[in-house]
């Protein structure tokens, strides 16, 4: 079944969407504000790009103690994750900026980052918020065999401990992802017909690829080794445990948004239709947390909005606070759910939880 196959219904709860678009569109109407970024983001911005870039340059200019080089590969590990998390997601949604040039070039930070920003939107924008947990075509619910993050793919004996070393993987994300996952996105996208949404032919987008994670190579390797006191061997090592902090940041950060008990996990018939609304089947396979945590929503960039995020992609994450009471009321006034933890830890658990399930019940994700 083609990706132009899945077709959400239209007569289940349409209104809900229509209302809540409209209020949402009234509030920076009469707050006269813009929906894209405002200062503070452009701050934080500023502040995540200096989180990575900093430590960087001081494992190339200052330091000689080879652990406190470690330390700042640590730091930059952090730095990666918050600009991934704070300032290329919106960038490549086109929520940064109204206009298309500052959002390519906001979103260009992920070159930096070793990916590649055309498949990223691809997988993210195209296949995970329009098929939210969806199997077959939200990628973010296939991981691959070793994992098993939806009730729809196949038990395998091996799943019955993916509760205790899916956070070692999580480590390993954007390990893959610099290195492997892009050239095999970009076979398989280009064989599902997706790059033309992004206006690039297979080849543009390999000798993208191929030019991109050179020079990527080049920087976080080749300067160091060069210029850093440290033995080489302490570059892999602090290249690894920077890789492995960001990459279980996002795992963490992600997952608990959507495999958790209460996702419903929508399945197209033969003919591709889903029996839900689209904007709907957001509510039940979306959750939030941590709403009240200030200064952990900050460096998520709101992600633990992510109802307010996947119904509204296109606007900026510092307003999701905001709007957040907007969508909550709506959804209970249409009788509709919203799902939110109090606290990360609530969601971490409960995503553990639904690992298990999954891991060592068919019939996941209900709980016994």
């Amino acid at each position: 079944m083609n990706f132009s196959d899945i077709k959400f219904a239209r007569n289940h709860n349409e209104e809900f969407y229509k209302v809540l678009r409209q209020r949402v569109n009234e509030y920076f109407k009469e707050k006269n504000i813009t929906r894209y970024a405002n200062s503070k983001m452009v701050f934080k911005t500023i502040f995540m790009l200096l989180l990575y870039f900093v430590p960087f340059t001081i494992i190339l200019t200052y330091a000689s103690n080879t652990w406190f080089i470690i330390g700042m590969w640590m730091l930059m590990g952090f730095g990666m994750a918050g600009l991934g998390l704070s300032v290329m997601h919106d960038a490549n949604h086109g929520a940064y900026s109204n206009k298309e040039g500052v959002n390519t070039f906001v979103g260009s930070i992920l070159y930096f980052l070793g990916g590649v920003d055309a498949n990223w939107r691809i997988q993210h924008n195209i296949l995970h918020h329009t098929y939210t947990n969806v199997t077959g075509f939200d990628e973010d619910i296939n991981p691959g065999p070793v994992m098993r993050f939806t009730p729809h793919e196949e038990r395998k004996p091996m799943h019955k401990y993916q509760h205790i070393y899916a956070y070692f993987l999580y480590c390993l994300m954007t390990l893959v992802w610099c290195t492997t996952k892009d050239y095999k996105q970009a076979a398989r996208y280009n064989k599902l017909g997706l790059l033309g949404t992004q206006k690039l032919t297979y080849g543009k987008l390999l000798t993208r690829i191929i030019i991109s994670k050179t020079l990527y190579a080049a920087m976080i390797f080749g300067l160091p080794i060069w210029l850093s006191p440290a033995p080489w061997y302490f570059t892999i090592l602090g290249f690894l445990v920077m890789q492995f902090i960001a990459g279980f940041i996002l795992g963490i950060i992600f997952q608990p948004a959507h495999v958790v008990p209460t996702s419903d996990y929508p399945m197209p018939d033969d003919s591709g239709n889903i029996d839900a609304d689209w904007a709907v089947s957001q509510l039940y396979n979306t959750a939030n947390f941590a709403p009240g945590a200030k200064l952990f929503s900050w460096y998520v960039g709101g992600l633990n909005y992510q109802v307010e995020h996947h119904l509204f992609p296109n606007i900026c994450h510092i307003h999701y606070s905001s709007i957040s009471k907007i969508v909550k009321e709506t959804a209970e006034e249409f009788k509709l759910p919203y799902h939110s933890y109090k606290t990360f830890g609530q969601a971490l658990s409960d995503h553990t939880k639904m690992l298990y399930q999954l891991g060592n019940f068919d019939n996941a994700p209900a709980m016994h």
